[in-house]
């Protein structure tokens, strides 16, 4: 179906709305620059930007613990949760962001329509939560960690409100040995009882992470647990349909008491790829990695194909099947089929 060409009008009225935008960005910034010139703004400043709401921002600047509601300059777009930025104070401890530091990276995810979203910057690991309930699914676990490996940053399991798993630990003993044996680092917790989070505190010590999971999952309650001093909204568990109840808003980095920092980002159902081609995908899964590109024909999509390396691994136990059959699925789901 080919596009709808615009009218000379409507194109007009759309060049206007633009033009007036950029004017009101370039009168603001030209008021910013006055104030700032005029000595009303302290002194440039490292900080860190700790949460964001459009373009107000709390910084906490290096030298104090204090946090400063913060406009951006005009000419600032983008700034997520846990940007270092520079930034100049006013008498009133508030301020103004004029420039972002250069980031270590990105943590990103599409919206709604597809495009990429930044969600938090300069983080050192990602903790992908699960929980015994609600029952975890081994291809979402899957579609975190191919996120995560796209975005070069060090994931972590997290397997939450393990007083609820059986002596034996059914079902999930099997499924965290299996990603132990990819070499990924699995942690337990439990916001019940004295000795629940001491493997997750040590994990965060020293460290900038972010969690990500399922809504339900418990992030908030861990990080309740993890930040006895903060005031977070806990949403209840569902009784009727076992499913959590979404309750954070916006990116927040916390300070941990022991060292290191934290950032809560919106709870995420489904972690979309959308923005990731099959090659991507299949970088993803780490044990592929050493097999790939010794298939006997360059072209081959791991369907069976004669001399396929992916499928000699599985077949000799080298790879786990129902690790190749949630990548099949995820390729097939971005497909369409």
């Amino acid at each position: 179906m080919s596009k709808r060409k615009l009218s000379r009008q409507q194109r007009w009225r759309i060049e206007k709305i633009q033009a007036e935008r950029a004017a009101r960005a370039e009168r603001q910034a030209e008021r910013e620059t006055r104030s700032l010139e005029a000595g009303e703004h302290g002194p440039e400043q490292p900080g860190r930007v700790i949460a964001h709401f459009g373009r107000t921002l709390d910084v906490r600047g290096d030298t104090d613990a204090t946090l400063h509601r913060c406009h951006l300059r005009a000419n600032l777009e983008g700034l997520v949760t846990g940007d270092r930025v520079v930034w100049r104070r006013a008498d009133d401890d508030s301020g103004v962001v004029v420039a972002r530091d250069t980031r270590d990276n990105v943590l990103e995810r599409p919206d709604a329509r597809g495009q990429l979203k930044p969600v938090a910057a300069n983080i050192d690991q990602i903790l992908i939560v699960f929980a015994v309930e609600p029952a975890p699914f081994a291809n979402l676990i899957d579609r975190y960690l191919v996120a995560a490996e796209a975005t070069g940053i060090m994931p972590v399991l997290v397997l939450n409100k393990t007083d609820l798993l059986p002596e034996d630990g059914g079902a999930l003993a099997h499924l965290l040995e299996r990603y132990r044996g990819l070499g990924y680092t699995v942690v337990r917790a439990t916001t019940r009882g004295d000795t629940g989070l001491d493997a997750l505190h040590a994990q965060l010590t020293g460290r900038t992470s972010v969690f990500v999971g399922q809504s339900g999952v418990g992030k908030s309650s861990l990080i309740d647990r993890l930040l006895p001093d903060e005031a977070l909204r806990i949403g209840a568990l569902s009784e009727d349909s076992r499913k959590g109840t979404h309750t954070t808003t916006t990116a927040r980095l916390y300070t941990l008491p022991a060292g290191g920092e934290l950032i809560d980002s919106p709870g995420i159902r489904e972690f979309g790829l959308g923005h990731l081609d099959a090659r991507q995908i299949t970088d993803g899964f780490v044990e592929f990695r050493p097999y790939l590109g010794r298939c006997r024909f360059r072209d081959c999509r791991h369907r069976g194909e004669p001399g396929c390396a992916l499928q000699v691994a599985i077949d000799a136990g080298e790879i786990s099947a129902e690790r190749f059959a949630s990548y099949r699925r995820i390729l097939d789901e971005q497909a369409g089929r």
